[in-house]
């Protein structure tokens, strides 16, 4: 059906922002979508299979999700679980969606404060939506019954509304064992909203293959997802050989990620991949000259080699004498960061 564009000047992303977690949606009903709309000044569109709301924002008009077949198990009397509306654009680079979604974040957490829920979706996003290639971060305002969410969009930051009993019963039904079930890392604080808040499980990588491919993905999008978020990861890595359980690599990042390895006497770092401190001179601000020996600046948004840099520190790994994949743990300070409690969901490793 065809709708024409509101009159109305396009508002703020803060004002926007509020308005939407003013608005009632009865229930996401057809009728409450529809006064949700109407409230909005916004005018239904697009199909049946895919309806949109006629926004007359310049980044695009806003899009419903109807309950379809990967919702129906979720869902409990909703027509819809999202609305979607996006609220920039930017070139496709990592380097241009990180920044478009980091002035969204700062614009939005000074609106509305800190997000209570903040991570990043991985490779499979809310009902199994696939996220963009060069991260999936998100920020979440949660509340009952509905919750506003800032997501990675496929051209640009957008700002979703959602019931929120159906998107954690997806979430949490995801905690199988299965490898690759979630994937992600998902960051929660001490707000009150997140009272009643529950976590799924996780699983366990099987393969060192599966490691190579989970830890591949985290470090390639890291830089991205970190700028994106405003926040800093401190990683160490552990690994478990017949000696104990040695510190074997320190991942830090913020906006570039710089990977350091503490390779024991035996292990050929050099012909592994590792440089050093002169080779690596952006690395000097992280670590001092000769501690650790041997690290890699892998870059910033869009720059590290995801797979290449997590087949060496495999390989670095079981060359020091880590036997299993059970046997690279990540250290518990990386469960810390920025005032959120983060699960690392996506990598499979456990954590200790």
């Amino acid at each position: 059906m065809n709708g024409q564009r509101g009159s109305t000047a396009e508002q703020s992303l803060a004002d926007l922002a509020r308005r939407l977690l003013a608005a009632d949606t009865g229930g996401w009903t057809p009728d409450g979508v529809k006064a949700l709309a109407d409230g909005l000044g916004w005018v239904r569109g697009g199909t049946a299979d895919h309806p949109v709301l006629v926004t007359g924002r310049s980044s695009g008009d806003a899009r419903l999700r109807p309950v379809g077949t990967y919702e129906e198990r979720y869902a409990d009397g909703e027509s819809y679980v999202e609305l979607a509306v996006p609220v920039a654009t930017a070139a496709p680079d990592a380097a241009a969606q990180a920044a478009a979604f980091r002035a969204a974040n700062e614009e939005l957490t000074a609106a509305l404060g800190r997000p209570p829920v903040m991570g990043s979706h991985g490779d499979m996003g809310p009902f199994y939506d696939s996220g963009p290639l060069w991260g999936a971060p998100f920020m979440r305002w949660r509340g009952s019954p509905d919750t506003l969410e800032l997501r990675a969009g496929k051209a640009g930051p957008e700002l979703v509304l959602q019931p929120t009993d159906p998107a954690e019963n997806w979430f949490w039904r995801q905690g199988i064992g299965e490898e690759h079930a979630i994937s992600g890392f998902f960051g929660s604080n001490r707000d009150p909203a997140n009272a009643g808040l529950g976590f799924p499980g996780g699983w366990t990588a099987r393969s060192w293959q599966t490691v190579t491919r989970s830890l591949g993905d985290f470090l390639g999008a890291l830089p991205a997802e970190a700028t994106a978020l405003g926040i800093s990861v401190g990683m160490p890595f552990y690994g478990r050989t017949a000696g104990g359980a040695p510190l074997l690599f320190d991942v830090t990042c913020g906006d570039r990620l710089s990977i350091g390895c503490f390779a024991p006497d035996g292990v050929d770092a050099a012909s592994l991949g590792w440089g050093t401190v002169a080779e690596h001179p952006g690395t000097a601000s992280v670590w001092r000259d000769d501690d650790p020996v041997w690290r890699v600046d892998a870059g910033g948004p869009g720059e590290p080699e995801g797979p290449a840099l997590a087949a060496m520190l495999v390989a670095t790994a079981r060359a020091a004498g880590v036997s299993e994949p059970a046997g690279l743990i990540v250290g518990g300070e990386a469960e810390y960061v920025d005032g959120y409690h983060v699960r690392y969901y996506g990598l499979g490793l456990p954590t200790g």
